[in-house]
């Protein structure tokens, strides 16, 4: 799969739309009341040459793409306000998930970045995806999220969606592990 451009009229409607939560920015400080909240982390190796793979990986959609997400996106490398739309399966049974990048890290030992929730996504929330260097040279890749459902179908699968989620993490997690140098 490659990621694909959103069409200017789709890039439009979405900076347009309105984030469906308002605590922008929390999945990287201190996680808001009244949702679920998921933070995991794997491993990724050491060094130099880790990080900087691993974090050019997370910044061009690379984590969600070896997953098995299909990726349109505003621009094929992650930046500050870019939105996309995320969708997974195939026909009637794909879920879309529209989203907009609300904070981006690139700091020296923390790169990574943010997206926020937009109408139409099944969940309301926000999800973290941050490639950390420990002091001893440890490379640490983290998925945090907070979210509660959105649409009628989010909210009918009640617990399976918290599993499919977790599930979700743990392709996230696997996916950039497998390509690191």
């Amino acid at each position: 799969m490659a990621i694909t451009r959103l069409s200017p009229g789709e890039q439009a409607k979405l900076r347009d739309a309105e984030l469906t939560y308002a605590q922008v920015g929390a999945s990287l400080d201190v996680l808001p009341e009244g949702y679920q909240h998921l933070k995991r982390s794997r491993v990724l190796g050491s060094g130099t040459a880790v990080f900087d793979q691993a974090a050019r990986d997370v910044l061009s959609w690379q984590v969600q793409e070896r997953s098995g997400i299909r990726v349109a996106a505003s621009s094929t490398d992650v930046v500050m306000d870019a939105v996309a739309v995320l969708a997974i399966g195939v026909g009637a049974l794909r879920v879309t998930a529209p989203c907009r990048v609300v904070r981006v890290l690139t700091e020296p030992d923390r790169q990574g970045f943010a997206y926020g929730t937009l109408p139409g996504h099944p969940e309301s929330g926000e999800e973290a995806f941050v490639v950390k260097r420990e002091a001893d040279g440890t490379v640490v890749f983290e998925v945090t999220a907070f979210s509660r459902p959105a649409t009628l179908l989010a909210k009918a699968g009640g617990p399976i969606a918290r599993v499919v989620q977790r599930l979700m993490t743990a392709r996230y997690l696997s996916a950039l592990a497998a390509k690191q140098p």
